[in-house]
């Protein structure tokens, strides 16, 4: 598992039940569960949007915070992580709120069938 320097201030803790995600826990109590993927799209927000990147952090934070037990994932239909009683958010639950969108520049082929 990996260190997210990112969440260093955090404490970092151990779920041997979900061994490819990291656990992170505030000193209030709240934790999240942070996965590989959601990691991968975090730092394409940073590459598009660097000035921004630390408000998509402070809502993360914020977000936590609020509903006190959160895995952040690649895919709600298709997580790493399996808990009880924490919610799921993608990505673009964090980005979409700050007005923050990525721009898909991909296009369907100019070949017809």
């Amino acid at each position: 598992m990996k260190d997210y320097p990112e969440f260093k201030h955090l404490k970092k803790k151990e779920d041997p039940c979900n061994p490819f995600c990291a656990l992170y826990e505030y000193e209030s109590g709240e934790s999240f569960y942070l996965e590989p993927v959601f990691y991968t799209q975090l730092m394409g927000f940073k590459d598009h949007f660097p000035d921004k990147y630390h408000l998509i952090i402070n809502k993360m934070e914020e977000l936590v915070k609020k509903n006190k037990k959160i895995v952040f994932t690649g895919n709600f239909e298709n997580p790493l992580t399996d808990v009880d009683n924490y919610i799921y958010l993608e990505i673009t639950d964090v980005t979409d709120a700050l007005q923050i969108f990525a721009e898909d520049k991909s296009r369907g082929s100019d070949y017809g069938d």
